[in-house]
């Protein structure tokens, strides 16, 4: 190399790791991550692509932006409050306070004032019973999808679950309730049709082989028309008679009604109603973690908790922790969006809309997660041309819409009116580097 090379000028990786600003970030981040800021910031260098004299400043902004998570935050505009794709519920405070906690050593089994073992879980559990007063017995795992596959192994392994064929759904990424059910190693009884099953279908499927009577809540799908079924009530006798356990999948998580959702079944109502346990999912409605709630009686879910699948499925110290914060802190963000006042929500969009000169239109938002399906959510959205979405999704805070009617709609619905200043920054950020003028006119469908 000529004693004249710009590339002599590029500082030393020991000059740059001890830099006070690196050191800090060393703090935060592995020594292989900051190393390789450092290098890529030196060969971007010796390629050309930028001075000598950029090498020191380029690994300060790019150790500012990196992050330990490959994870990016995202601001939810599209109206859609349950958002798989984006995780499902946002956490309130309460529940982030007690995950921090809970990152340390914590009694999550432990009794501290005698030393021993205690129940895992204990808190989670007290403020389930709580919140859900029939419940006389509460158990948490991992997920829905586990809950689900404990109850039928535990009470139906090797023999039969009688379902109806209408309950026998596929929801997202493929997910299957018979092959889900069939992996326990239970057998699948389905009575009725489709669209009709009634009461008399069950009572001649029960037999010496019947593990459990299994009702489940179809999640997103819906069969209108000429159709019937039979209710967790009407099981109840049916199934005292026969001396089998009845289980309510209801999935979306809703402890006890709610006004807002008057045809979503909860937890509270089932077990009222005769239900020996009820399963449902923590990260839905209930706006906490994931988790699989099964809440019931105490002898069923004992066959449950005893079962060895149970300790592969158990939920970790994180999720109870929030899920226990979650049921005793303050209002959940889910809570917050699902009963956003609409005339807030327009106030807000058209402040968005007036800062970035696009129209404000009518738009209804949904419950997701397989909650509430077909129940608008009224409210009021930013229409942007379709063009701006890309751009929105790229940004720093990224930004998801919903792309409808070839526009960009901006719901505010889930986005914490704390975040309307930054939402209105990126918004006239993807603005600018479209180049728009002119927003599309026209209202949402």
């Amino acid at each position: 190399m000529a004693l004249d090379d710009p590339r002599r000028l590029i500082p030393r990786t020991d000059q740059l790791l001890g830099l006070p600003a690196v050191r800090r970030a060393r703090e935060r981040l592995s020594d292989d991550v900051v190393r390789a800021v450092v290098r890529e910031a030196q060969d971007r260098a010796r390629r050309g692509e930028i001075a000598p004299g950029d090498v020191e400043p380029s690994v300060l902004a790019a150790l500012d932006t990196c992050s330990a998570s490959s994870l990016t935050p995202v601001l939810n505009a599209t109206g859609v409050v349950v958002h798989t794709n984006l995780g499902r519920a946002p956490l309130s405070g309460a529940a982030l306070d007690a995950v921090r906690t809970a990152g340390g050593y914590v009694d999550v089994e432990l009794d501290l004032g005698t030393g021993t073992r205690s129940r895992r879980g204990a808190g989670a559990r007290a403020a389930l019973l709580a919140a859900c007063p029939p419940a006389r017995d509460a158990l948490v795992v991992n997920n829905g999808a586990a809950a689900l596959v404990l109850a039928t192994t535990a009470l139906s392994a090797g023999r039969e679950v009688v379902i109806s064929r209408g309950e026998l759904v596929e929801i997202g990424a493929g997910f299957r309730l018979p092959e889900l059910i069939e992996s326990t190693g239970a057998r699948l009884r389905e009575v009725g049709t489709t669209n009709r099953t009634h009461l008399r279908d069950y009572a001649e499927a029960i037999g010496p082989d019947t593990g459990c009577l299994l009702k489940v809540h179809p999640s997103n799908f819906r069969l209108e028309g000429f159709t019937s079924g039979v209710e967790v009530g009407e099981l109840r006798l049916l199934a005292r008679a026969h001396g089998v356990p009845l289980v309510a999948d209801l999935g979306s998580g809703l402890l006890v009604p709610d006004p807002h959702l008057p045809s979503e079944p909860d937890a509270a109502s089932a077990l009222e109603a005769g239900a020996d346990a009820v399963i449902a999912s923590g990260d839905k409605l209930l706006g906490g973690p994931q988790a699989g709630l099964v809440l019931g009686t105490p002898d069923v879910l004992a066959r449950m908790a005893a079962h060895p699948l149970a300790r592969a499925v158990r939920a970790d110290k994180l999720a109870l922790a929030a899920l226990e914060a979650t049921l005793t802190g303050g209002p959940t963000p889910v809570a917050d969006a699902l009963h956003a006042d609409p005339d807030t929500l327009r106030d807000r969009a058209e402040r968005l809309g007036a800062a970035v000169g696009a129209p404000v239109v009518a738009h209804d938002g949904r419950v997701g997660g397989g909650g509430a399906p077909g129940v608008p959510l009224p409210g009021w959205a930013v229409r942007l041309p379709e063009a701006a979405a890309p751009l929105l999704r790229a940004g720093r805070p990224a930004v998801l819409p919903r792309v409808h009617d070839h526009a960009c709609l901006l719901d505010l619905r889930c986005v914490p009116e704390s975040d309307d200043d930054r939402l209105r920054a990126a918004v006239q950020a993807a603005l600018a580097a479209l180049g728009a003028a002119e927003p599309v006119p026209g209202r949402a469908r």
